[in-house]
C-alpha cells in the first residue's frame, strides 16, 4: 500500500454495498484507442520543448494508483494514436505538450493491482525501464536506505487526504482536533504515516483508530457515528451522487491543514540517476509544469481519458467521468494544484521538505524502518529543473 494510503477497492455505489474486488486480469490483450487524429499528422513542438535526442525514446512513468485526476498532468500528455495495453495496464502515445509532439513517447503505468499493490519506490528499482514514479514525501523518507529516490517536479502542491464525518450526526464537528475531543473510531488503512502524525501532535487518540478500512461505503453508511479517511477530490462526490444509501453531504478537513505537509506523488527518479537524466530532466520538467498549467485550465479531455482507461483497464476500480470533473475542478479550488509561494508549479518549498524530513523520520523510525544516516531535504527533492517562470498565476 502506498503511503498515500489509496483507497484499496472503490466502493460498490448501490444500497447493497458490494465490495468490488480489485484484481488485475489476465491475457495479453492490447487494444488501439480512438483517440482523435494520429501522431504523424502533429506539429512539432519548438526546441525548447523537443525531447528527442535527450531524453529516453519512451518516458515510462509509473504511478502510484488506478487512472484518477490526480495524475491529471501526467495523462494530459498523452497524444492521439495512443495505445491501451490493458493486460499489463498502460497508456502509450506521442509525448504531447500544447498540441505539438515533442519528439518522443510517454508510457504512462497504473499503479495498485497493476504491481500488486507494492510501493513506487521498489518497482523504480525492480524495473530500470522507468524513468520517473510518483512518490509521496515520507514514502521517500521510509525507503532512503535501500530504495532511495529524488522528486524532481510536484505533481500537486498538497494532499488531497482528508478525515471525512456525518455533519448530521456531528453538528458539532468543525475539525480534526474535534473528533479527538470525542470517542468515536477513525477507521483508516492500517500503517498509514498521518495516523501516527495525528496522535504525536495530541489531535487525536491512539485507542479511536481502527485500521480497518477496506475503501466500501458499507461501515461509514451504516455507522455514521464514525469518523474516516477520503480524499477532497473523490469522497464527497460520490457519498452524494453516486452512493445510493447515502446520497448527501458528508464534511472533512484536509490533513495538510493539521500538518500533514508532505508533497503527495512527487514525480520522482531514482537519486543514483539525477546526474545522467539532467540533460532530458532540464527539457521534461518544465514541459510537466506547462502541462499541469494547461490541464487545470482546461481538464476535460484528459478526464474523458482517464474514464476510458479505467473501463478498458478493468480491474475492479470504479471511476466515473462525473468523479474525475469534481476532482480537477476541486484540485484547483483547494489549491491541491496550483503555484507554490515561488509563483512556479510544481516547484518545491525546501523549507517544507526539510519540515516534513523532521517531522516524519522520528515516526517512520517508531515503526521499525531505517532511514539513510544524513538524509538531508536535498536528498529528498530539487528545484534544479524547474522553470521559474511557469505557473497558474
Amino acid at each position: 500500500m502506498p503511503a498515500s494510503a489509496r483507497r484499496i477497492a472503490l466502493v460498490g455505489v448501490s444500497s447493497t454495498f458490494a465490495l468490488v474486488t480489485v484484481t488485475a486480469c489476465g491475457g495479453d490483450s492490447t487494444s488501439t484507442a480512438g483517440a482523435a487524429g494520429t501522431a504523424d499528422k502533429l506539429e512539432t513542438a519548438p526546441a525548447a520543448q523537443h525531447l528527442a535526442g535527450v531524453c529516453p525514446k519512451t518516458v515510462v512513468v509509473q504511478v502510484d494508483w488506478e487512472p484518477e485526476a490526480e495524475h491529471g498532468p501526467l495523462y494530459n500528455l498523452v497524444g492521439p494514436g495512443y495505445t491501451v495495453d490493458t493486460a499489463k495496464k498502460r497508456v502509450t502515445g506521442p509525448l504531447v505538450i500544447g498540441g505539438k509532439d515533442t519528439g518522443v513517447k510517454i508510457e504512462v503505468r497504473a499503479g495498485g493491482s497493476a504491481i500488486g499493490y507494492q510501493s513506487v519506490s521498489s518497482q523504480m528499482y525492480v524495473d530500470q525501464s522507468i524513468t520517473l514514479g510518483t512518490v509521496t514525501t515520507d514514502a521517500a523518507i521510509t525507503g532512503s536506505v535501500k530504495q532511495p529516490v529524488t522528486a524532481v517536479a510536484a505533481l500537486m502542491k498538497k494532499s488531497p487526504q482528508v478525515l471525512m464525518w456525518d455533519p448530521e450526526t456531528h453538528p458539532d464537528w468543525k475539525t480534526i482536533a474535534d473528533i479527538g475531543k470525542t470517542k468515536a473510531k477513525i477507521v483508516y488503512v492500517d500503517g498509514s504515516t498521518y495516523a501516527s502524525l495525528l496522535v504525536d501532535k495530541g489531535l487525536i487518540k491512539k485507542s479511536q483508530l481502527d485500521g480497518s478500512y477496506d475503501g466500501a461505503p458499507a461501515r461509514f453508511v451504516s455507522d455514521p457515528s464514525i469518523a474516516q479517511q477520503g480524499f477532497a477530490t473523490a469522497e464527497p462526490y460520490i457519498y452524494e451522487n453516486e452512493v445510493a444509501a447515502w446520497k448527501k453531504p458528508i464534511k472533512y478537513q484536509l490533513l495538510a491543514d493539521v500538518g500533514y505537509n508532505v508533497y503527495p506523488e512527487s514525480l520522482s527518479v531514482r537519486t543514483g540517476e539525477v546526474g545522467k537524466l539532467s540533460p532530458c530532466l532540464k527539457k521534461l520538467v518544465p514541459v510537466l509544469q506547462q502541462s499541469a498549467v494547461d490541464y487545470a485550465a482546461e481538464p476535460a479531455a484528459t478526464v474523458k481519458l482517464i474514464s476510458d482507461l479505467v473501463q478498458q483497464y478493468n480491474t475492479g476500480w470504479v471511476y466515473s467521468e462525473g468523479t474525475g470533473t469534481f476532482a480537477a475542478e476541486q484540485m484547483v479550488k483547494l489549491g491541491i494544484l496550483g503555484d507554490e509561494a515561488d509563483g512556479s508549479i510544481g516547484s518545491f518549498d525546501m523549507k517544507r521538505v526539510a519540515a516534513s524530513l523532521k517531522t516524519f523520520a522520528p515516526l517512520i523510525e517508531q515503526s521499525g524502518a531505517k532511514i539513510q544516516e544524513g538524509l538531508a531535504a536535498e536528498d529528498l527533492a530539487t528545484n534544479q529543473f524547474i522553470d521559474s517562470s511557469i505557473g497558474m498565476k
